[in-house]
């Protein structure tokens, strides 16, 4: 049984786009709401999608900078906080956590996929140089 649900985690670390998909069609078979799913789904992925940056970075380059995920991620809202609080002159946690947290979706999405290219492309020129 742990290795089932070892093995479910591990495809959703691996193929983020799953998670969101499944929490997608999940929501908008509840909801009927099509925005209100993409919402869902982005917000509830973010962290599936940190995560697997996190391992392509291992897998890639064999060490780990999961330090400097944590680090941007606090310097991200470090400067949310700050551009909010300069806005609006108070700070509405809520929608800095919102912002924030969908910001970081968008950066690792992003990530994930430059990642993702790179690292195919340096497995196929290695691939194909070593033969």
């Amino acid at each position: 049984m742990i290795t089932f649900l070892t093995s479910i985690i591990s495809i959703f670390f691996a193929l983020p786009f799953l998670g969101f998909l499944l929490v997608f069609f999940g929501v908008k078979l509840v909801t009927n709401n099509t925005r209100k799913s993409v919402h869902r789904a982005l917000d509830s992925t973010t962290i599936l999608f940190v995560i697997s940056v996190h391992f392509l970075i291992v897998t890639i380059w064999g060490k780990s900078f999961f330090w400097l995920i944590i680090l941007t991620m606090i310097l991200i809202a470090m400067v949310f906080v700050l551009v909010h609080w300069k806005v609006k002159e108070e700070i509405i946690l809520k929608k800095v956590m919102k912002g924030f947290w969908r910001f970081n979706f968008i950066l690792f999405l992003f990530a994930y996929l430059t990642l993702t290219l790179y690292g195919l492309i340096n497995r196929a020129l290695i691939f194909t140089f070593s033969n």
